[in-house]
């Protein structure tokens, strides 16, 4: 996975707010309103699939950590490892988090034989180039244990609000989105269990907030900003 593009521009952390800003700022949301709602879904989705508890995650992709520490609150008792590829974006995350249960390291730096519960990515398969998706989601796949599961939410291409936020913001410009039958299709080909169809999520913006209780009715309907595609190793 190499993206130097990314890697400059987490060099200045700080920066990678004012530049998300210019984008969701269309929504009437800040960047909190999602992580909170991704997490919150993929928990709901996790506790309708597996008995098991959450005991370690892997927040791949992690930026400057801002998904980290609300994952290891979500699932009481697991530690959180978050990777990047761009050392900027690492120290940053550092910087930022103080939780005895999350830590931070460059993707190579992961411990030889670590396996995880859980894997979340988000945001980040429309920054790999195409012919390196299936490699990363293999290395994916490797880092779970038997059982674990990938969670991999992204923009949603049938979606005009997703592609005229992803426009505004400088490091979403060039990007290459990704339709959810294509997201299911790497997740198989790399030895994941997915059934299931894509979940959607974020019909509505702050303008319309009232609207968003019938949210849950809508997970299947491909409207939603973002989507979430989940794949088990068996």
């Amino acid at each position: 996975m190499t993206n130097d593009t990314h890697d400059e521009l987490f060099e200045l952390g700080r920066s990678y707010d004012e530049m998300l800003e210019q984008g969701i700022s269309l929504s009437g949301e800040s960047k909190d309103y999602f992580i909170d709602g991704r997490i919150e879904h993929l928990r709901a989705v996790i506790a309708a699939r597996v008995s098991s508890p959450v005991t370690s995650v892997l927040d791949f992709a992690c930026g400057v950590g801002d998904a980290s520490s609300r994952l290891a609150a979500a699932f009481d008792g697991a530690r959180v490892l978050g990777v990047d590829i761009a050392a900027g974006a690492v120290e940053e995350a550092r910087r930022r988090v103080d939780d005895d249960r999350v830590e931070f390291g460059l993707l190579d730096a992961v411990p030889d034989g670590a396996r995880f519960d859980l894997c979340y990515v988000n945001g980040a398969y429309h920054h790999i180039p195409p012919a390196q998706r299936p490699q990363v989601t293999r290395r994916i796949f490797d880092l779970l244990r038997p059982g674990g599961l990938m969670a991999l939410f992204e923009n949603n291409p049938w979606s005009p609000p997703a592609r005229v936020v992803m426009r505004r913001i400088p490091f979403d410009r060039d990007a290459q989105m990704l339709r959810p039958a294509t997201a299911r299709r790497l997740l198989r080909d790399a030895g994941f269990r997915s059934a299931r169809p894509p979940t959607y999520l974020f019909f509505f913006p702050h303008a319309m907030r009232q609207l968003r209780r019938l949210e849950p009715s809508l997970r299947h309907v491909p409207a939603g900003a973002q989507y979430l595609v989940v794949g088990r190793r068996p």
